[in-house]
């Protein structure tokens, strides 16, 4: 083969040598002693731990600090200890540290979501701890050179270890466009392709061209395909920096281009990527890693910072979205079979703790401090009841625009009464499609099905846009969804108001935009609403758009 189809997360185009990543799996007997197994798994916790300090990249670095606590857990400890209980010399220990991993993976496989994709950093830790004992760990990545990294996944330790210098794009055969290896190559700003099947037939050295916008891999391209890849890629990159200001279509029509944002490095990218504003403030960064609740003294000093950071701009901060894929140690106690349907963000109320209380306290006393044009919505609400519940609530503290996330099914079925409840609303179209298309998105082997351009997403979104529009409620979109060019013009020509991004993101989608007028928008809306599958949406837009 010389053309490998993937799923395109990050856009760009480059040429350059393969340089693949196989990891080591040690397939023969490893001898040693219950002793040289606990330093073993103690070693590898001090090597996670130095990688997470060094990582650049925050993804990455969250995940090794976890899985160095994971390595760390005694739990784990007493497990390895029960089945090496003499001290001796075992002929194999690979067997007993399998088995002692093995009780906490079913464990984590039945919860299923966030805690099931965990069972991947066990099986690492597993791999890692008997290479450390068989002496063939593998060394670090070191490019000395320009290189397509290529693999069949990449681990967050991957790639806290790669020197982004000479990285040109990741090509890797799983995960899909929220995986981690998407995340960090869109903030990077590099091509990325994930869902490459084909790629374990690349090997180091070939040449190949990644053009990161359509998910395709070419090897040993001809000159005439890689100028044809490339002119279009400048174009559109031209395009992108040659309009500057707040987003307008073509007929003047505005468009709120905001950015999301996690921490305050995130809100000065924001600022200085001409946002104008935070879209999508996504609160629990602060909580994740916590044991104890912060307190509202150490909230209001963060949000301090991220709203002096867009000064002069609205920032809208979504209240704590834990649970699910984002527990939190503290909150997220009662094992749950499904938690992707269980107790998360607004239900968290449920449990009477009154952390929701102290957040809103901690957001209005930032928000009054410095001035800000604070607009706070709460996720995961189905009903009109918790949209009322959650409104009467901020508006205790003063907070003065008060919204709801629309990311499910019942919610967009009942935007009529629930937007009524409130003053804005904000489509999450991560959550949105995964509800609406019953798909794990955690689950690359459903990327198919958790696209949000299929229409039974788009015609959840009309629905929803249609009502607000119908209540004069500003509707935005702070999913991935808004990060596509041609996906928002489509998401405006349902009627939505603003669109919220990953900062990288706003050059390319503000100078589509200026392309194409409002009368467009609404003609590809319902193209993509009246087509049978994401594939057929996209191709009838994208047939429609780029002439």
């Amino acid at each position: 083969m010389s053309s490998f189809n993937g799923i395109g997360v990050s856009p760009g185009v480059v040429v350059g040598e393969v340089h693949r990543i196989r990891h080591t799996v040690v397939d023969h007997e490893v001898p040693g002693t219950p002793r040289q197994v606990l330093d073993a798994l103690e070693a590898v916790a001090a090597d996670l731990e130095r990688r997470a300090i060094a990582a650049d990249i925050e993804v990455a670095r969250e995940v090794l600090q976890a899985q160095a606590m994971i390595a760390q857990d005694p739990a784990l400890v007493e497990a390895i200890g029960a089945r090496l209980t003499d001290d001796i010399t075992y002929p194999d220990v690979r067997p007993a540290i399998r088995d002692a991993f093995s009780g906490f993976r079913a464990a984590l496989e039945s919860l299923g979501g966030y805690f099931a994709e965990r069972v991947h950093d066990l099986d690492e830790i597993a791999d890692r701890t008997i290479a450390e004992l068989s002496g063939e760990k593998s060394g670090p990545v070191i490019l000395s050179a320009p290189s397509v990294i290529v693999a069949d996944d990449l681990t967050p330790a991957d790639t806290a270890a790669l020197d982004m210098r000479y990285c040109l794009a990741l090509v890797v055969a799983k995960g899909g466009p929220t995986s981690h290896t998407a995340i960090v190559a869109r903030g990077l700003g590099i091509p990325a392709v994930v869902g490459c099947n084909d790629a374990e037939q690349l090997e180091s050295g070939d040449v190949v061209m990644v053009d990161g916008r359509h998910g395709l891999v070419e090897r040993n391209p001809d000159e005439a395909t890689v100028l044809h890849h490339k002119t279009r890629e400048d174009a559109l990159r031209a395009r992108a920096a040659a309009v500057t200001g707040p987003g307008r279509l073509s007929d003047s029509t505005p468009v709120n281009l905001l950015a999301n944002a996690g921490s305050v490095s995130d809100a000065v990218s924001a600022a200085n990527a001409g946002a104008e504003g935070i879209g999508l403030f996504r609160t629990e960064l602060l909580f994740l890693s916590r044991e104890t609740e912060p307190s509202v003294d150490e909230q209001v000093a963060l949000y301090t910072d991220v709203f002096t950071a867009m000064a002069g701009h609205k920032v809208v901060v979504r209240t704590l979205d834990a649970g699910s894929d984002k527990p939190v140690p503290f909150l997220n106690t009662v094992p749950e079979e499904n938690p992707a349907l269980g107790v998360r963000g607004w239900r968290l109320t449920r449990n009477g703790t009154g952390v929701m209380r102290r957040q809103l306290q901690a957001l209005a006393q930032a928000a009054t401090d410095t001035h800000t044009d604070l607009w706070v919505m709460a996720p995961m609400i189905d009903t009109p009841a918790e949209a009322a519940d959650f409104a009467a609530q901020a508006r205790e503290f003063g907070i003065r625009h008060v919204g709801v996330m629309i990311e499910t099914p019942a919610a967009a079925l009942l935007a009529d009464k629930v937007l009524a409840e409130v003053d804005f609303g904000s489509l999450g179209t991560n959550d949105l499609t995964q509800y609406v298309m019953a798909a794990d998105r955690l689950d690359a082997r459903l990327s198919d099905l958790t696209d949000s351009w299929h229409p039974a997403v788009l015609r959840a979104i009309s629905l929803a846009a249609t009502n607000a529009t119908t209540l004069a409620r500003p509707l935005g979109v702070c999913g991935e969804a808004a990060a596509d060019p041609h996906l928002a013009a489509v998401l405006v020509g349902l009627g939505v108001t603003s669109l919220s991004m990953a900062p990288v993101a706003l050059a390319e989608v503000r100078g589509f935009l200026a392309t194409v007028d409002r009368a467009t928008c609404i003609e590809v809306s319902q193209i993509a609403l009246a087509a049978s599958s994401a594939e057929e949406a996209k191709a009838m837009v994208s047939a429609v758009l780029e002439s």
